[in-house]
């Protein structure tokens, strides 16, 4: 790289970090006045016939009910399906969208809606300001968003919270191997897996959150 071209990138990742700055400020700012929320992961894939999809609606439409703002990755499919559920009770829908080569287009159930163009930031607001976190079945991105949440825990750059996972049949394998194979190699331990709360039913998983975060405001996770 030329000396010219070394400037150029250099001047380029000045302005780079006000950009992220802009995306920092911008969803600290909406999702601050937000108040306790519950975050939804999912896949954008699952089509709305799906037991899953019928799933996230009801376990959405159930924390809306009870007065938690509802918190998506903004695009199709169950966050789709978490947003209408939110909608169904006129509560607080909330829809992060990230700007991707292959558009992902916000869904119609979102009421504030910000859109990002780095992922490192979403996944920030994803939890900063949650007050539980649902994780329903997906693929590489939702894997990606569930462990984050459970390094963030267990090294304890975050507050515990409410951590439930939804799907029982697509969750068993995956758990069966945390237990078989990590556990019994040490590389967690017994406490790291008594994080997973395991459940097919929206209410079960509606009373959990609220044993473990009632009478609790909005508070910043990360420590």
């Amino acid at each position: 790289m030329s000396i010219d071209q070394n400037s150029t990138a250099t001047h380029e990742d000045t302005w780079r970090i006000f950009r992220i700055m802009a995306e920092f400020v911008e969803g600290f700012e909406t999702l601050s006045r937000e108040g306790p929320s519950v975050t939804i992961f999912g896949s954008a894939r699952t089509p709305k016939s799906h037991q899953y999809y019928k799933m996230t609606v009801e376990m959405a439409r159930l924390a809306a009910k009870e007065g938690y703002g509802v918190i998506t990755g903004g695009g199709p499919g169950l966050m789709e399906a978490a947003n209408k559920g939110a909608s169904m009770e006129n509560g607080r829908s909330i829809g992060l969208n990230i700007q991707l080569p292959f558009e992902q287009m916000p869904n119609p159930y979102i009421k504030t809606l910000i859109n990002f163009k780095h992922f490192f930031i979403r996944k920030v607001m994803f939890l900063k300001y949650t007050s539980a976190v649902i994780i329903m079945p997906g693929g590489y991105g939702t894997l990606d968003e569930m462990f984050e949440t459970l390094t963030l825990i267990q090294t304890q750059k975050m507050a515990t919270l409410p951590f439930i996972l939804m799907g029982k049949d697509y969750w068993k394998g995956l758990v069966d191997w945390l237990n078989d194979t990590m556990l019994d190699n040490k590389y967690i331990v017994p406490v790291d897996l008594s994080l997973l709360k395991i459940t097919d039913d929206p209410q079960e998983a509606m009373a959990e959150i609220k044993k473990n975060i009632s009478g609790k405001d909005v508070i910043p996770n990360f420590v």
